[in-house]
């Protein structure tokens, strides 16, 4: 017990630090991109501040997602995770929306920007954003290993802004920056509309991608003694942590201990595909499955 208390407030402190260097270091940096006329900066700034309000909601409902489950959320709090991911991916969508509005007139007509106050800033990201990610590396969450995937694609977009300093500096190339800007953008959004796919699905109770659907169906079919299967549902919580249902239809009525054995056999099968709760009812017949309320009782998977 004690072990876990301490995880669960090592995961808490790392979210918290890189929350904190991050939110300070966006605004820094959206001030600063305007000050030295950067739009691949300021394009950065709105990344950074996405990631902030990421890190800010993970923090929270990372808290909030490990509450008992009670009378009104019979599942427990795992789906509040979720909301960070939604939330922050609305924010990108339309702080890019911004940028782009902003930065494609600029490669027409642009104007100068200081390529020495974008090396700075590009340096400071780079150390703010690789210590945050560097904080989270050794997470063993779900939670930490996403916050760092999006720590690393800050990293990865000050290394182009420094890059693009440098030549800059030596070579008079105005239009540089909004192009870069532009191109920061189109994959921060394209990682956003990604993040937002996953997450609507999960919230559509659609089944997991890594889960496939028939090859669970012919090994519980594979089973002896089982004649059908219908009613399979599989959806997840908040992407880690999955849920299954199903109505397994028998050759013969069993005993107690039959229907326990055969209930065990199928929840192995079921915990190869990280499902961590399966709900399994046992049926003989088409009249025991009326008795138990099935829509679906002639849909029997492998009777068809």
């Amino acid at each position: 017990m004690g072990h876990t208390h301490h995880h669960k407030h090592t995961e808490a402190e790392n979210i918290r630090l890189a929350f904190g260097l991050n939110l300070i270091f966006a605004f820094v940096e959206a001030l600063g991109g305007f000050y030295i006329g950067s739009m691949a900066v300021i394009s950065n700034a709105i990344h950074d501040m996405g990631d902030s309000v990421a890190l800010g909601l993970s923090w929270y409902f990372s808290t909030v997602s490990e509450k008992e489950r009670n009378r009104v959320f019979s599942y427990g709090y795992r789906r509040f995770s979720l909301l960070s991911a939604l939330f922050s991916g609305i924010f990108l969508f339309f702080g890019s929306v911004i940028i782009l509005y902003n930065a494609i007139p600029r490669v027409l007509n642009p104007t100068e920007a200081n390529p020495g106050g974008m090396l700075v800033f590009a340096i400071i990201g780079l150390l703010v954003n690789g210590l945050a990610a560097f904080r989270l590396k050794g997470g063993h969450t779900m939670n930490e290993r996403m916050m760092m995937l999006h720590l690393m694609e800050d990293v990865l977009g000050w290394a182009a802004v420094f890059l693009a300093g440098i030549v800059m500096y030596f070579l008079k190339v105005p239009q540089l920056d909004p192009i870069l800007a532009i191109l920061i953008t189109i994959f921060i959004l394209y990682n956003a509309y990604k993040n937002l796919k996953t997450t609507m699905a999960i919230f559509m109770q659609v089944v997991p991608s890594s889960i496939n659907i028939g090859e669970i169906e012919k090994s519980v079919l594979a089973l002896d003694g089982v004649k059908g299967l219908h009613d399979l549902h599989i959806w997840s919580l908040d992407g880690v942590h999955h849920i299954a249902s199903l109505h397994i239809v028998v050759e013969k009525p069993l005993d107690v201990i039959e229907t326990l054995e055969i209930k065990t056999r199928v929840r192995e099968i079921t915990s190869k595909y990280s499902i961590n709760h399966a709900t399994i009812e046992v049926e003989f017949g088409e009249k025991d499955c009326l008795v138990h309320g099935s829509t679906h009782c002639s849909d029997f998977a492998g009777v068809e």
